[in-house]
């Protein structure tokens, strides 16, 4: 195992790495819509690209998720097949999100055997979800 400094160095590093071979201004937090949020993760046994509706009131939660189940087909027909939706999605540090994502197992940020697959497999997924969400913007903020 790691200590906590050597691990935080090691997601620093692959972060920085990703940066550096994927040099693209990621939308990520500035989607104009305080409640989503399209993220990242890269953890001990997967690697996701998400969108998360953040918002901590339920109602607003499920109302956005609703429009985004809305468009599920168009967004496994011609985004993500793979897309995954989730009403309640729980966080580590206990915090409950509204989550629709894509997620390759089996990988580890620790070990960087699997870095060159999981920079391709964060980079062309997360380019398919923003794509899919400048698209549908207009709609699911009114």
């Amino acid at each position: 195992m790691f200590s906590r400094e050597e691990a935080k160095q090691i997601r620093q590093e692959f972060w920085t790495s990703f940066g550096k071979e994927f040099p693209h201004k990621w939308l990520l937090y500035n989607t104009k819509m305080k409640e989503i949020q399209l993220k990242f993760s890269f953890e001990h046994k997967i690697a996701q690209v998400s969108l998360d509706i953040t918002d901590a009131d339920e109602l607003i939660r499920d109302y956005y998720f609703e429009k985004l189940l809305s468009l599920k087909t168009v967004l496994k027909d011609s985004y993500l097949p793979e897309i995954i939706f989730d009403k309640d999605y729980f966080l580590p540090e206990g915090k409950t999100v509204s989550r629709i994502y894509v997620e390759m197992e089996g990988v580890n940020i620790y070990n960087k055997k699997f870095w060159p697959e999981v920079k391709q497999f964060l980079a062309e997924n997360m380019l398919k979800l923003e794509e899919f969400f400048d698209d549908f913007q207009d709609f699911i903020k009114d």
